[in-house]
């Protein structure tokens, strides 16, 4: 087994550069957008040289790709009781954005999906792969896609008021005040009748 195996191994350096990328663009993604932030400043910002960038991922819709991988780390809604499950989607979602698991790449696809083909595509497939694939062990057959769908709007239109706009009446409530508010209106979409 060679030094940087098994674990408890240091962090190979390609992978620590490959992480140092992977931050620079996200940060000057969501600040700049696709078109404005260039491979040249988000190289300079993580400390290499360019052909670097481009040697890790390809191009610069390479470097997005990898850079808006959105996981959402939905939780097993089986093991939540019936009446509960909106709150905790609720809960869930603003974890993801600003609680102990707050993870930028779900806002970069957010700011990014109106105006990059790359990124809308990549939302759709999270989507279609999680959220969809989620609601499906817990509501009636063929009504995950609806369902899915009118949960989407409601987390995403708080993502953009709350984290892209930055309405003050809405940054103003707490993460717990948002939850409460959210959670009956998921619950709804998740249990009311679709007909």
């Amino acid at each position: 087994m060679s030094s940087g195996d098994g674990p408890g191994a240091p962090v190979r350096k390609s992978e620590r550069t490959r992480q140092a990328i992977l931050r620079a663009a996200r940060r000057q993604f969501t600040a700049s957008g696709y078109a404005k932030a260039s491979v040249r400043s988000i190289a300079a910002e993580a400390g290499i040289d360019a052909a670097m960038v481009i040697r890790y991922f390809g191009s610069k819709d390479g470097l997005f790709s990898a850079a808006v991988s959105a996981n959402l780390a939905l939780p097993d809604l089986t093991a939540v009781p019936p009446g509960e499950r909106g709150r905790t989607l609720a809960d869930h979602f603003v974890r993801r954005w600003e609680g102990d698991l707050a993870d930028d790449a779900l806002i970069l696809l957010l700011r990014s999906a109106a105006t990059h083909e790359e990124a809308a595509v990549r939302a759709r497939e999270v989507f279609r792969g999680q959220l969809v694939a989620m609601l499906e062990a817990v509501v009636p057959a063929g009504e995950a896609a609806p369902r899915a769908g009118l949960v989407a709007t409601q987390v995403l239109g708080l993502a953009l008021c709350r984290y892209v706009l930055r309405l003050p009446p809405v940054v103003a409530m707490t993460a717990a005040e948002v939850g409460r508010h959210l959670g009956p209106t998921l619950q709804r979409y998740l249990t009311d009748p679709l007909g």
